[in-house]
């Protein structure tokens, strides 16, 4: 019976491989986004509860013939909407074995495989981003947990200092702490502030330049240890804050400093951008994501804290029947206590890559960002931002030409790129960030833009005729 068994499962997974190796080899030509009838399909699944069981294979079948047509394209190199990489090779074929080892890797000894791989990637990429020795790192969901894993040590660190323990005294009658974030700080940062008891409205806010930068120069006064996010890579510009200047000025009130670095970190792996992370590793905790530019499978978020006491004090579980041991149990340094193996498919990916094949990979995606942002001002587009990374935000006019623009080429299907307002102009946004996009995407995807955008300029013109 138990031979039989395993050869079932043997078959039901050669099969799943066979149908998600056609998928991803049909991947490069595929639309971007689903096509109506594809989501329309979708109601296939919305049938009465199964009075009993169904075949694997049938439940196979059926996620793949009706789901796979409505899934959009994020996995190959032509999704240019928000910040959404692939998935590398090596990183999916980890994904799907760490799915069939089933780890919890909460504990070591639930995990000794899972609680490795995690030790050595977040060794890696500690040395990769240049932390400084003893940095604490854990794996999260994405950069919302991450922020907020890294703002909770934050809290911890500020309040202790002022002779207040908020793990055991909560938030009731604690002295308040002062938050500072520039104008243009992610939403995350604030849900994360929200979730953590601080409020997204408490916060002082300095003003951004015409890139999204923080100014240093409005930087205010602080009197007593205050909580100061910054960000690397801009989500609209990809512009960086002004680290250096904003460290320096905490120094003078012992203040935390906070980066939000969802996509920029990774700019730190590629020389040519390196000079875009100076004075982001003397800040105290550091967001980010490995679903984004280093290319993973969702979820995977990273947190990194530079006092590992105030990381572990913030998020430690403790329990009669937790094991107690001198090796670094996983779940003592996240929000969460029972999650998936995340290490192993980041330990695949930086395994393959190695430090020179993910810094051509990042460079490669700057490069493709600054080929498509040459290619639209040549047809007479604007170009909004200063081109630094893998952002590039174009306008086509007034809001309503650009609106209709971002509408048709998403409804084309060539490539999906978002809309965004910045500074109160109507933009699109192109987000380039992943491993499988070329130049010929690029061009291929330039000139759909521009045929959209010429189009919706020929209908607006016999409109006003009218």
């Amino acid at each position: 019976m138990g031979e039989g068994k395993t050869d079932w499962r043997t078959a039901l997974m050669a099969e799943a491989a066979k149908r998600a190796g056609m998928y991803l080899a049909a991947v490069p030509e595929r639309r971007v986004a689903p096509s109506p009838e594809a989501v329309a399909g979708l109601s296939g699944f919305a049938e009465p509860m199964p009075a009993g069981p169904t075949d694997p294979l049938e439940v196979l079948a059926q996620l793949d013939e009706v789901g796979s047509p409505a899934t959009v394209t994020t996995s190959g190199g032509r999704y240019f909407g928000f910040v959404i990489g692939g998935s590398l090779p090596a990183a999916l074929a980890a994904n799907v074995l760490a799915a069939a080892w089933d780890q919890n890797a909460g504990l070591r000894v639930m995990s000794p495989v899972g609680a490795a791989l995690e030790d050595i990637a977040l060794r890696w990429m500690i040395e990769l981003f240049g932390f400084p020795s003893g940095t604490a790192g854990a794996f999260v969901t994405g950069a919302t947990m991450a922020n907020f894993t890294c703002l909770a040590g934050a809290r911890y660190a500020l309040l202790a200092q002022r002779g207040w323990n908020v793990d055991a005294e909560g938030l009731f009658g604690a002295p308040p702490i002062q938050v500072v974030v520039g104008d243009e700080a992610h939403s995350t940062v604030f849900k994360a502030l929200s979730l953590l008891g601080m409020g997204r409205n408490r916060v002082i806010t300095v003003p951004a330049d015409g890139q999204g930068r923080f100014r240093a120069d409005a930087f205010p006064k602080l009197y007593e240890p205050s909580i100061i996010c910054i960000q690397a890579g801009n989500v609209n510009t990809g512009a960086f804050d002004p680290a250096q200047e904003v460290v320096e000025a905490a120094k003078e009130s012992a203040s935390w400093v906070h980066v939000d670095g969802a996509f920029g970190l990774w700019a730190k792996c590629a020389p040519a951008r390196e000079h875009l992370m100076a004075g982001y590793s003397d800040a105290d905790s550091w967001a980010t994501d490995a679903h984004k530019w280093l290319n993973v499978p969702y979820d995977c978020g990273l947190a990194f804290i530079r006092d590992a006491a105030s990381a572990y004090a913030a998020t430690n579980v403790q329990a009669a029947y937790f094991p107690a041991g001198a090796d670094r149990d996983p779940m003592h340094w996240t929000p969460d206590s029972s999650r998936r193996a995340r290490g192993v498919e980041v330990w695949a990916a930086i395994k393959s890559l190695g430090r020179s094949g993910l810094a051509e990979m990042i460079e490669r995606d700057c490069h493709c960002a600054a080929r498509f942002a040459e290619g639209l001002r040549k047809a007479g587009y604007a170009i909004l931002n200063d081109v630094v990374l893998n952002q590039v935000l174009v306008s086509f006019g007034d809001e309503q030409m650009t609106r209709a623009v971002i509408h048709g080429i998403q409804q084309d299907g060539t490539c999906w790129c978002g809309g965004t307002t910045w500074q109160g102009q109507a933009a699109m946004r192109i987000s380039i960030s992943s491993w499988m996009t070329t130049d010929e995407d690029i061009d291929r995807s330039l000139k759909a833009v521009v045929r959209v955008a010429q189009a919706v300029a020929r209908k607006h013109v016999k409109s006003h005729i009218r």
